[in-house]
Order: structure tokens, then sequence, then C-alpha cells
């Protein structure tokens, strides 16, 4: 069922999933075209997500913007003089050296850190350090899809030693969110990114998207528009009971990105062999996590245990199931 409307603001808007926004020339959304989104959402009981683009918007955009209640998503730059307002509900911060800098980085701030694989290896350090800091940070890594042997085995590392900065963070009494790490510690179910099922974008054309990947993918194949309303062909797939592999899944943390599912095997419903395997070396490094947490104590007795597996990609146990 839908729940949530994310309107990007400008078809520079920031990226904060796996793909990328390749446009460079502004085109802001219609004033009109804004507030008729406003009240689609109104009518269907959804929650707004904002993205926004790195200049300033307008002060008619902005009070528009505040008439209902929503959650913004912006670029660090544009952060600065959101941050002194205590409006910026989720920072997108471009590469993890990003994060070496303290401006548009709050103590309650919610980071999204879009990265590499080879700047998440050069500097995943960072990830550590800022985790005692902010809220929380989702890590999004925007080549996942050319992982490699040598690189399963470089993040399986890499996910062990946050692990320690974690389990360490946790002893000491604080409680850092690492989605990487800790989401699936917390989670019974899955949990993932809802395109096309839970969430639709609403572009600057006034048209509407599975997601904003497949606007900027391509923008003259919409599932609909304000004038008549969504129109989601074959919309079950979207769905997690219609998706063969993910429906029998544990990895509960996997975003599950519907785009780039279509993008690595033509289809929505069935992610790649890449997406599978980070998800489950996530999976394992958490149960890992979780528990080395528990020789120090008593810690989230109602999630019981994340059994142990021997597979990384559901599909190599296909017989199973």
């Amino acid at each position: 069922m839908l729940q949530y409307l994310i309107i990007l603001l400008d078809d520079t808007a920031v990226s904060y999933c796996h793909y990328s926004a390749t446009r460079t020339e502004h085109r802001i959304i219609g004033l009109d075209t804004l507030k008729r989104g406003i009240l689609f959402a109104m009518k269907e009981n959804l929650n707004i997500q904002f993205v926004y683009p790195d200049y300033e918007l307008p002060q008619e955009y902005k009070d528009t913007i505040e008439t209902i209640d929503h959650v913004k998503i912006l670029p660090k730059g544009y952060g600065l003089q959101a941050e002194k307002d205590g409006n910026a509900d989720v920072i997108v911060i471009a590469g993890i050296g990003g994060l070496r800098s303290p401006h548009g980085v709050r103590e309650d701030a919610v980071c999204v850190v879009r990265t590499t694989k080879a700047g998440l290896f050069a500097d995943y350090k960072l990830l550590g350090d800022v985790s005692r800091r902010v809220t929380r940070l989702n890590v999004v890594i925007t080549d996942v899809e050319t992982f490699t042997d040598d690189d399963f085995s470089r993040y399986k590392q890499v996910l062990g030693e946050l692990g320690d900065v974690v389990e360490r963070l946790y002893v000491e009494g604080k409680s850092p969110q690492i989605n990487t790490l800790t989401d699936r510690m917390m989670l019974g179910t899955m949990n993932n990114c809802g395109a096309g099922d839970t969430s639709v974008t609403l572009a600057p054309n006034g048209k509407f998207y599975i997601c904003p990947a497949f606007y900027y993918e391509c923008d003259s194949d919409p599932v609909g528009g304000l004038e008549y309303g969504l129109d989601i062909k074959n919309r079950q797939l979207y769905r997690i009971d219609h998706a063969p592999l993910c429906r029998i899944c544990d990895a509960y943390q996997c975003r599950r990105c519907v785009w780039l599912n279509r993008k690595t095997t033509l289809e929505v419903n069935t992610p790649g062999h890449e997406q599978c395997v980070a998800a489950h070396l996530e999976r394992n490094a958490s149960r890992e996590l979780l528990n080395n947490i528990r020789r120090h104590g008593t810690f989230l007795p109602e999630q019981g245990e994340i059994k142990e597996i021997t597979y990384l990609d559901p599909f190599e146990v296909r017989e199973l199931w």
C-alpha cells in the first residue's frame, strides 16, 4: 500500500541511493505542480519526502513546502543553512571523505553517505569515527553491481572492523546506527526500499515514476501523472510477496533496489548476484556483532538469534525452497 510520495524539487535534486542524478541543468518544479503534488499526497494520506538541489529555493517554494508535514533530504552543502533552522532531516554526503568536515553534520543528523567501493575501502574507518556523533549513518555503495570475489572478501573485512568499533561503542553505552551493520539486529521482517509499492516519485515534469532512478534513466516512461493519477503496470511485481527469492530471505536490511534489480537481471523483483552477496555479508556481520555485544550483557533479547547460514546468494540453494 502506498505510504510515501517523494518529490524531486529540481532536475538536479541530490541522489540518495544507487543511481546518479546525471542532469546538470537546473529545472525547478513548477510552483503549481508542487502545490498539486502536495494536494495529491494529502488526498492519498501520504507522507512527503522533498529531495533538494544544491541551491537555495525561492521563498514562495519554501513557504509552500512548509504547508504540510514532510521530510527534507538535502545535499550537504545546502544543509548548512537548514542546520541553523533545524530543518535538515537527512543530509546526503558525496563520498566518505566528506565526513572529514564537521560542517553540515549535526549530532542529531541522519546522514546518507554515497560512496564507490574504492572510496569505501580507502576511507571506511571514518564511518566508525563519525558514528560516534551522529544519530544514523546510511551507507550506499553506488557501484555494488561491479563487485568481484576480491571485493567481497575486502567488504567482509571492512564490515568486521567496523563491527569491532560498533561493539566498543555499545559497551560504552552509546547506540550507533550504521545501516549495513546494525539494521539487521533490529529487524524481524524485510525492510526494503519499497519503490513502486509503498513509495512513488513525483518529478519536476509533473509525472510519476517508480523512483528517482527511473526518472533519470528514462523520463519518457512515467507511471502516471497529476492529471490522471497513478498507472503502474504489473504493480504486484514490486511487492515482496511477488519476489520469489526475497520473500524467503532473511537478509532483512537489504535495500532490494528495484532499479538495480532491473539493471542487473531485467526483472524488478529479482536481485542480481552482487546485491545478494553484499546483503548477506552484511547480514552475517550483523549476526557476529549481535553475538559479540551479547557477551557483555543482555541485549535485544526479544529479537532472538540470527541463525548461521552456509550460502551468500539464495539462488545457490534454490533446491531447498
